[in-house]
């Protein structure tokens, strides 16, 4: 059903300091942007990564694996910042208390 109104626009940037990468992704992370969005995290070599989900509008499952793979290639050095739609669908998901997850 069309709403009318520009689709919702996805961006993933990364910028490294460092050792330390710091990735924004913006608007839907879906099937099509999921993949996206992990290879912008794992396209610098980095020993910690700051993932900014900050301005996630829409977060699926495919989204939930790509997350899951980033966390397990970089255990302990990982820092998610999540939306609140996000953070939601990690709770519902039982990931809402993972290391990873930024707590604010």
């Amino acid at each position: 059903m069309d709403q009318g109104g520009a689709p919702p626009v996805f961006s993933a940037s990364a910028e490294i300091d460092g050792e330390h990468l710091h990735v924004v992704v913006t608007g839907e992370v879906d099937m099509a942007t999921a993949d996206t969005m992990l290879q912008t995290a794992l396209r610098e070599p980095a020993g910690r990564i700051t993932l900014d989900l900050r301005a996630v509008t829409f977060f699926d499952s495919a989204a939930i694996h790509a997350l899951v793979r980033l966390a397990q290639g970089f255990s302990g050095t990982l820092t998610v910042l999540p939306s609140r739609q996000v953070r939601r669908v990690l709770e519902i998901s039982g990931l809402g208390d993972q290391s990873w997850l930024d707590p604010v």
